[in-house]
């Protein structure tokens, strides 16, 4: 039986002779890597905290909001260090991307023009934005109505069905106005959709003096905004998977929706929340 040999390195003078090195160039590089490495960890553990909130956050929005932990602990981290950080430790956000039709353009009702295609947007409850989204389970789809304030990015409404019948799209509207309380010459703005043109929803936003904007007919971008909201609400707080049951596709929605408003930064409203946008908070 043969005995295992013990392989030695030699010292580390003997190491840096052999490459080449001087041993103050040796122990350099030595802390430097030490270093290095510590810095790595250290950034580890707060992203890593942070995603237990936010678990899918962007590497922009996890610099703007770690930044100042990173002064605190007197962390060098600028975005490239961390982005290369993330990307070496492989948790850097994979975006996916799917479709479901949820929209029928072809229907009997008035379809309105397009009233905020060149409108400069300056104040909360001056437009909201509506859409409907799919969400999976185990039981079939579910579908998430949302409307949007377009000037703060806050979700003002929504509601989850079963179905993509009219009754889930009047009940977000309806949760809209509660939430937005009095409104004055505000625009609602949709996709020409069923749901959007039928009688009984765009009686309830004549009832309330509410301005009907709607997209022209196969110019999706123009409600892209919406949209957007329904793809962040997926890619980063898990809409995007397969629930078990409606129950709790609503409770997880309702979870998502919370930490939209109140947690997540937007680069377009200068690292705010849309909370913070929509009351105002400076």
């Amino acid at each position: 039986m043969h005995r295992a040999r013990k392989i030695s390195l030699g010292t580390t003078s003997q190491v840096c002779d052999c490459f080449h090195i001087k041993r103050d160039a040796y122990y350099k590089y030595l802390r430097r890597f030490n270093k290095k490495a510590d810095l790595e960890q250290q950034v580890l553990e707060l992203v890593k905290h942070h995603r237990k909130t936010l678990a899918r956050e962007g590497t922009r929005k996890l610099h703007k909001n770690l930044g100042e932990e990173f002064m605190n602990k007197n962390l060098k981290v600028g975005r490239d260090t961390l982005f290369t950080i993330l990307r070496n430790n492989n948790m850097l956000i994979k975006r996916k991307k799917s479709f479901v039709k949820t929209t029928n353009s072809y229907h009997h009702f008035h379809k309105y023009n397009n009233l905020i295609k060149d409108i400069k947007i300056v104040r909360p409850n001056q437009v909201w934005v509506s859409d409907i989204t799919y969400i999976r389970s185990y039981e079939g789809f579910c579908y998430l109505a949302l409307i949007t304030d377009l000037y703060s990015r806050k979700i003002v409404g929504y509601d989850v069905s079963s179905s993509l019948e009219l009754e889930g799209c009047l009940r977000a509207l309806k949760r809209a106005f509660k939430t937005a309380g009095k409104t004055n010459e505000l625009i609602h703005h949709s996709d020409r959709g069923v749901q959007y043109c039928s009688h009984m929803y765009v009686n309830q936003l004549i009832k309330r003096n509410v301005n009907i904007s709607m997209t022209e007919e196969n110019h999706c971008y123009e409600n892209a905004v919406a949209e957007r909201v329904n793809g962040i609400l997926k890619d980063e707080f898990y809409l995007d998977q397969t629930f078990n049951n409606e129950n709790q596709i609503k409770q997880a929605t309702k979870n998502a929706i919370a930490l939209y408003n109140d947690k997540r930064i937007h680069l377009s409203l200068n690292f705010k929340t849309p909370n913070m946008v929509y009351n105002n908070v400076a």
